[in-house]
């Protein structure tokens, strides 16, 4: 009658013998690649955290620069503003010596320091020191 036990052609055997290798073939070489893509993964990781620190650096950076311009600013009105000092220490100097001449005082020797422009008393420093001092303490 019908044979149960019955066997597969040879065809089939084959293909489903051939899926199975590729299956496992393929196995090594998904591992190799989802190997590589982790490791590409860290390397992006590492790369974004590198990133960040470079960042926080250039920002750092900048506010540096800020300060250093408006230094720079500040540096640049200070010696727009001495051509005016010195006109001004120029003009008091000839305004001196116009009244010398003037005078005609031949017999006083000149000085051997060029004469100040700014004049402190320092004779009265230690009374007013001392008259600070005591109202303070009181």
């Amino acid at each position: 009658m019908y044979n149960s036990t019955r066997t597969l052609p040879s065809h089939l055997r084959q293909a489903s013998t051939s899926s199975n290798s590729a299956s496992t073939g393929q196995s090594p070489i998904l591992l190799a690649r989802i190997n590589e893509k982790k490791a590409e993964l860290e390397n992006l990781k590492q790369l974004r955290d590198l990133s960040a620190g470079l960042a926080g650096q250039m920002q750092m950076l900048e506010e540096k620069l800020s300060t250093l311009s408006d230094g720079t600013e500040a540096v640049a009105m200070v010696l727009g503003n001495w051509h005016n000092v010195l006109r001004a220490i120029s003009m008091a100097s000839n305004t001196e010596d116009t009244k010398g001449d003037n005078s005609q005082q031949k017999d006083l020797p000149e000085p051997a320091l060029p004469q100040t422009l700014v004049r402190i008393p320092t004779e009265h420093a230690p009374i007013l020191q001392e008259a600070s001092s005591g109202g303070n303490g009181e």
